[in-house]
């Protein structure tokens, strides 16, 4: 049984075509072929993001790799566990990440699924991930829960070896660190990790045939 609802998909795909930055978002930086715009969220004092941009590999590659937990884990240094895990029959994703000292870090409960659409003989994939309520995962002492998490992704193809991505990113990290910093995190982590994604696709094939 699917956790996410058809419309959960169709809105994500459509961003592809029709970027939805109405009003109260904001252009927040530009990189790599890559444009990232956000939105305050007056509740939590956060921001959402949208990214909107193209990776150099084939958007069938990239959701295998974005899917691919086992392989996260070589190419993104900021894990340092990640797993699917079954929870007196819930199934889940447990993920924690590394913080630079002196803070904390942070750890996920979520589920995801990833689908291939076939749109009017388009074909695009979407990856839709959010926080889940699982109680038979306990909290670990110093590692802070997030408990607000929802990203979605779209890929499809833009020519030959080209992919447009689209990603919707808010989490809210808990604890107390400064604005300036969750700012800074957010403008240089995700050109980051979308560099270490490119690399990451790039090196895929070799990855696979090392493990036969």
């Amino acid at each position: 049984m699917s956790r996410f609802g058809e419309r959960d998909f169709q809105q994500a795909w459509r961003e592809l075509d029709e970027p939805q930055l109405g009003e109260g978002w904001q252009l927040f930086t530009e990189t790599a072929g890559f444009t990232i715009h956000r939105h305050y969220i007056q509740d939590t004092g956060l921001y959402e993001y949208k990214v909107f941009g193209t990776l150099s590999t084939s958007p069938d590659l990239c959701a295998d790799v974005y899917m691919d937990m086992a392989y996260r884990k070589q190419w993104d240094k900021y894990v340092k566990e990640l797993d699917e895990k079954d929870y007196d029959g819930q199934k889940a994703i447990y993920w924690e990440v590394k913080y630079p000292f002196p803070l904390s870090n942070r750890d996920y409960v979520y589920v995801r699924e990833c689908r291939e659409l076939q749109v009017e003989g388009r074909r695009i994939w979407v990856v839709l991930a959010r926080s889940s309520e699982v109680s038979q995962c306990p909290e670990k002492a110093g590692v802070i829960r997030v408990k607000d998490y929802r990203h979605t992704v779209a890929l499809e193809s833009a020519g030959t070896a080209s992919t447009k991505v689209f990603m919707n990113y808010f989490d809210n990290p808990g604890g107390n660190i400064p604005t300036w910093l969750i700012n800074w995190a957010a403008k240089t982590g995700v050109p980051s990790f979308l560099a270490d994604m490119q690399k990451a696709c790039d090196n895929y094939a070799t990855y696979r045939s090392d493990r036969k």
